[in-house]
């Protein structure tokens, strides 16, 4: 048994993408049979802004490109989530015992056929846009506080 107090959390960014009518761009992850629908997130790397970091992965996991987004906003504090016990020491090599996230808040200023989910290494199997409260339902148990405090810092900026 992994004992997750003595492991750091993973440097990780999130984006909250809205399109024009304020929808959030939901994407099934494609790791599990169960219907589990995250936002773009992933790891900071070596030398990365966490606003770099989000528009990397914006782009590696929906195909979107800088010139396709506009920023709207940083959320003020970094939340961390920790892994629920069968995933500790199974994932990231068992190096971390959750993640620290920063959220940037992106408007897409695109068309929806510009979205691209099949990428080298898709993460989605398909994507939708959603409201806020669905999102929050559709977020695997374990990140929904997170998925809360996002969604929180960006309701000034939703319909």
């Amino acid at each position: 048994m992994t004992d997750a107090s003595a492991l750091p959390y993973r440097p990780c960014v999130g984006v909250m993408l809205i399109n024009g009518e304020g929808g959030i761009f939901a994407g099934r992850r494609i790791d599990t049979a169960a219907p589990a629908w995250q936002m773009p997130q992933g790891g900071i790397d070596a030398g990365e802004s966490p606003r770099q970091a989000a528009l990397r992965e914006l782009r590696e996991e929906t195909g979107l490109t800088e010139d396709l987004v506009e920023f709207v906003a940083e959320a003020p504090d970094w939340v961390t989530y920790d892994l629920p016990p069968d995933l500790l020491g199974r994932v990231w090599g068992g190096r971390f015992r959750g993640q620290k996230q920063r959220w940037f808040l992106f408007r897409f200023t695109g068309r929806d056929d510009q979205v691209n989910i099949a990428a080298e290494h898709p993460e989605f199997s398909e994507w939708r846009w959603i409201g806020a409260d669905e999102m929050l339902e559709a977020i695997v148990p374990f990140k929904r506080a997170v998925y809360e405090q996002v969604v929180a810092a960006f309701r000034p900026h939703l319909p």
